[in-house]
């Protein structure tokens, strides 16, 4: 019988779980164009990704422009970022950086 090798930094680094926070300072808030930039950024992801009201339990699919925007997130909210899979921390650090420059796409 053959025995299955698994490199041990393959299998931590494909179940990597990422968080972060941030304040939401845009002037639509995450409606909009904010909205789509946010989504489109996130699905450059392999990673699931979802984005919370920071005071709030539920959160939504962050590659969903319609998850997203039901959430009514309104500038001067706080919000949560968590992403799990192979680049997680990648699309956490990215998504966050995109608020705080005011959904600027960085290429």
């Amino acid at each position: 019988m053959e025995r299955f090798k698994f490199n041990t930094a393959e299998i931590i680094k494909s179940m990597t779980k990422a968080h972060g926070a941030t304040t939401v300072e845009h002037e639509n808030g995450l409606h909009a164009r904010p909205a789509s930039v946010f989504v489109r950024t996130a699905s450059d992801f392999d990673s699931e990704v979802a984005v919370s009201k920071l005071d709030d339990e539920g959160d939504a699919d962050a590659k969903s422009s319609i998850a997203v925007i039901s959430l009514g997130i309104e500038p001067g909210d706080e919000i949560k970022i968590t992403a799990e899979g192979s680049d997680a921390d990648e699309a956490v650090e990215r998504l966050i950086t995109l608020v705080e420059h005011d959904f600027e796409a960085k290429d």
